[in-house]
């Protein structure tokens, strides 16, 4: 579990930065926008691939509290509105003129609803630190004002719904073969 904390500490903290401006102007100053812009993709990156590899070789299914039948129940259903957020958030469209962080509160969805459905350490830990920072950077974002403006196009939207809700079915489909729980009765 220790390689998925140290992904979890580079991915999310260097998610962080931007929630401290001062820090993130002086770093961008330090080595210019685009060598940190390369470096926080690569920390990023490097992040994901301990996390995902962590999780994966992290033999600890320890309980540290019984799962949420209801969050099971909602998971499918909560999955697809958390990908069209997901999808929502690059598209210059209403739902994300409206919502103003739509990723964020998508990262909070997934986070939770896989939180109270799992319920062992390693999940806990992955969804837990997922769900805190969601919070801490949705609190950031909306404090700094952290929203650009653009004229909202309908057809955004509904690339957002029939995207995000594609890609959801996949994930359901294939998820006893990528997690090694199947969610839906059609997971292969």
């Amino acid at each position: 579990m220790a390689t998925m904390i140290a992904g979890l500490v580079l991915f999310l903290g260097v998610h962080l930065v931007p929630a401290f401006p001062p820090a993130r102007a002086a770093l961008a100053a330090k080595w210019t926008e685009n060598r940190y812009k390369g470096i926080f993709s690569l920390i990023s990156g490097v992040g994901l691939v301990l996390i995902v590899a962590g999780y994966a070789l992290s033999g600890d299914r320890t309980r540290v509290f019984d799962p949420v039948p209801a969050a099971r129940t909602v998971a499918p259903y909560a999955m697809v509105v958390a990908l069209i957020l997901f999808a929502a958030a690059n598209m210059r469209g209403h739902l994300r003129a409206t919502l103003r962080h739509p990723m964020l509160l998508g990262l909070l969805i997934w986070s939770i609803v896989h939180l109270l459905a799992n319920g062992d350490r390693k999940g806990t830990v992955l969804f837990g630190a997922f769900a805190l920072y969601a919070i801490v950077d949705l609190g950031s974002a909306t404090a700094r004002g952290a929203v650009k403006t653009f004229e909202p196009m309908p057809k955004y939207d509904v690339m957002a719904v029939v995207g995000g809700t594609v890609v959801a079915l996949l994930v359901m489909t294939f998820h006893r073969l990528l997690f090694g729980v199947p969610v839906v009765p059609f997971s292969i």
